[in-house]
């Protein structure tokens, strides 16, 4: 991921009236995509949920804040689950990367359809005793109608997101990317329809990163006669935390009586990275010094 060219831009326009995001995310998703081996309907669902979870967690404040976004529903996809920080970096998984479905009446992957219904919930942890937790109903399944749902509802800030996958043949990661706007508190009724026209006569994410627009030439071409001003730019890549350390403190805080049942299979113990898929072995006698050190 060295060579990544992905990042997210963050911008303001009308006088700080509207607040905006915009990223390219095509190299962690096909990264994302290369470790979970993800079908086409799969890796465009979590590529959509990456690219948000990541222009949503920039604004995070605090060193150590976390922000997670889960789908559930009842589609062959089961779940989504991505979590971003603040310094751009962004892990994901899917519970079944093997869905195949035919396309849906646009010729598009179907994305709605593999997620069904169930919920969106958004988890903020920003170092306070608890983490804010906020869930709506999906509305389509498509990720950026139901984001803009949340924010609405949950937020009360209103809001329209774009997000985007496009596949190459082979089934690598051609394009991904996405923005969020928003509009401030005294956001005017000038302000607003401006917008609102704006947004009416736009392409797709993927078709704008398609024809070789940056993240900043897609917040152009939207807010560029608002005053728009490019605030931020943060390099973003797909990157997961897990260590032998974190898997040993997870294990200890099963508690003594799962210890003891593992330790009592006389079997080393696999446990597994759902978002990087690192595996990590504990013999019997590793289990025993966990055992020992619990409370």
């Amino acid at each position: 991921m060295e060579d990544s060219h992905d990042y997210v831009v963050r911008a303001t326009a009308a006088n700080g009236l509207i607040r905006a995001f915009a990223c390219t995310t095509r190299d962690l998703v096909e990264e994302c995509r290369k470790i979970h081996n993800t079908f086409p309907i799969c890796t465009a669902a979590i590529g959509r949920l990456m690219s948000s979870a990541l222009m949503m967690g920039v604004d995070l404040k605090g060193d150590r804040s976390v922000l997670t976004l889960t789908i559930k529903g009842d589609g062959p996809i089961k779940g989504l689950t991505a979590t971003a920080d603040n310094l751009g970096n962004v892990k994901g998984f899917v519970s079944n990367p093997n869905v195949l479905l035919p396309p849906n009446k646009a010729g598009h992957l179907n994305v709605g359809e593999a997620l069904g219904k169930g919920k969106l919930s958004v988890i903020k942890d920003i170092g306070l005793k608890e983490p804010y937790i906020g869930s709506v109903d999906l509305r389509t399944g498509e990720i950026a109608e139901d984001l803009t749902y949340y924010f609405a509802v949950s937020e009360q800030i209103p809001s329209s997101v774009g997000l985007g996958v496009l596949m190459n043949t082979n089934n690598t990661v051609k394009q991904s990317g996405g923005f969020i706007l928003q509009l401030m508190p005294d956001a005017t009724e000038d302000v607003i329809s401006k917008l609102e026209k704006k947004l009416s006569n736009i392409k797709s994410v993927t078709a704008m990163l398609d024809e070789g627009m940056t993240p900043e030439e897609m917040l152009q071409f939207i807010l560029g006669d608002m005053d728009m001003e490019i605030n931020d730019h943060i390099p973003v890549r797909f990157h997961c935390n897990c260590s032998r350390e974190k898997v040993s403190k997870a294990l200890i805080s099963l508690g003594k009586k799962e210890l003891e049942a593992l330790i009592a299979d006389k079997k080393t113990q696999d446990v597994f990275c759902d978002y990087c898929e690192k595996h990590y072995s504990f013999s019997v006698a590793e289990l025993q010094e966990l055992y020992d050190s619990a409370k």
